[in-house]
């Protein structure tokens, strides 16, 4: 008896119809294709220009190379210059770093033929001074350049600071003078000086935009001032806090500047007693803020307890706050006090020292917080529920251990995460520490 549908075969038994391999793949119309059949089926090479670029830009510079010789198609399309308008230089040493290494010949191949199509590079070298070095060689190569952004990226301990400051300031001179349309700069921890901070004005002014220059022990107050001074269109600076000055930051605020986006000031200090930090004037702050009233004022705090003292005794319009080391309830109290615009807060330790009353002064002064982050802190849940209920639905971030917080005769840390969820208005639960 026949199914119904089944086709009948005359003078023979019904072939036996066995079930597609795995290297094989049925269509919607019942046909079956081979993986290989369907590859030779493709013409890879008559693919457009713009999907073959988009592939490209995925790979590594040694992919990119050996997809060149694919065909003729895929070759001129490694030639395109919107293919090489990015690139970051690889430059390590095989016995000391992780890091794979741009290949030379490679590296010569771009200088030659596409050194005019480079505008945004980035160099990202090991801890070896040698790499350094080869980083600045490259630099100062790229003389038919027009580079919009540069960044020197040190992946270990800052390898560029020992390289001569001659031979670092003649590869970067080489950069500023021939680029001429520079707008975003990233040397942290280089030998940066003030003569070629000169050089990067006079030739960049018009364009430079971002400028991050922190632990550039070579850079004076009198260079960074060259800058803020000519370079109108400045929306991002990022400095050491040796750096900044009542002076600085009234040069910041005079009426012929664009308003300044954000400012980063890093303070750091690696032995302390050694480094006796100023103070900042609250009217030089005023100034600022009056003149670029939607300024972010980033710091980053790596210091000791007793190096605090100068820092938040008056109104400070910081609105970024990290604290990398301990740091006392007394000048959390202070924040409190004293950073009415704060917006984010991040401490690493305090000593644990409960934080309630610190947490609840922030929470009824600081109006725009919105992000809060706490790490070897005490807290008790009474105390925590209390800052989350004056914040409110603003928090849209929330990062607590979950040892940080002490339960209490009113909340348990399971009834904890229920009532911080609902003055949230969303799911909230504490951070577990990793088990690794």
């Amino acid at each position: 008896m026949k199914r119904a549908g089944q086709r009948a075969v005359v003078g023979t038994e019904a072939p036996h119809t066995s079930q597609p391999s795995k290297k094989q793949k049925t269509n919607l119309g019942g046909s079956v294709f081979s993986d290989s059949a369907l590859c030779s089926s493709m013409d890879w090479g008559s693919l457009p220009h713009h999907v073959i670029l988009r592939v490209f830009q995925f790979l590594t510079l040694v992919d990119r190379a050996r997809a060149s010789s694919v065909c003729r198609r895929w070759n001129e399309v490694f030639h395109i210059p919107d293919l090489w308008r990015r690139f970051e230089f690889e430059l390590s040493q095989p016995a000391t770093s992780y890091l794979k290494s741009t290949h030379p010949d490679l590296i010569q191949q771009i200088i030659k033929r596409h050194a005019d199509h480079l505008q945004y590079v980035s160099f990202k070298v090991d801890s070896s001074t040698e790499s350094a070095e080869a980083a600045c060689d490259i630099l100062s190569q790229l003389v038919n350049c027009s580079i919009k952004t540069l960044g020197l990226i040190s992946t270990a301990k800052p390898s560029f600071m020992n390289v001569s400051k001659a031979h670092f300031a003649s590869a970067l001179t080489v950069v500023f003078v021939n680029s001429k349309s520079l707008s975003s700069i990233k040397i942290d921890d280089t030998p940066l000086d003030d003569p070629s901070l000169k050089v990067l004005v006079a030739n960049n002014s018009d364009t430079l935009k971002l400028l991050k220059m922190s632990s550039c022990p070579h850079v004076s107050p009198a260079g960074i001032l060259c800058v803020a001074d000519q370079c109108h269109g400045l929306k991002e600076l990022a400095l050491n806090y040796y750096i900044l000055s009542d002076e600085l930051l009234l040069a910041l605020s005079s009426e012929k500047h664009v308003d300044l986006e954000h400012l980063r000031i890093d303070v750091v200090s690696e032995n302390p007693g050694q480094v006796e930090f100023h103070a900042i004037k609250k009217q030089s702050w005023d100034a600022l803020v009056r003149h670029s009233p939607k300024v972010n004022i980033v710091m980053y705090f790596f210091l000791y307890e007793e190096e605090f003292d100068v820092f938040f005794r008056e109104e400070t319009p910081v609105t970024h706050l990290y604290f990398g080391r301990a740091v006392s309830k007394a000048l959390l109290g202070r924040v409190g006090m004293n950073c009415p615009r704060l917006v984010e807060l991040v401490v690493c330790a305090n000593g644990l020292q409960p934080l309630d009353d610190e947490l609840i002064q922030i929470a009824r002064r600081c109006k725009n917080l919105t992000a809060m982050g706490l790490g070897e802190c005490e807290v008790t849940c009474r105390g925590f529920v209390e800052f989350v209920k004056m914040c409110g639905g603003r928090l849209t971030q929330l990062s607590i251990m979950e040892e940080v917080l002490i339960p209490d005769s009113d909340y348990s840390l399971d009834r904890l995460h229920l009532e911080v969820s609902k003055h949230l208005g969303r799911m909230w639960f504490p951070d577990m520490m990793p088990t690794w």
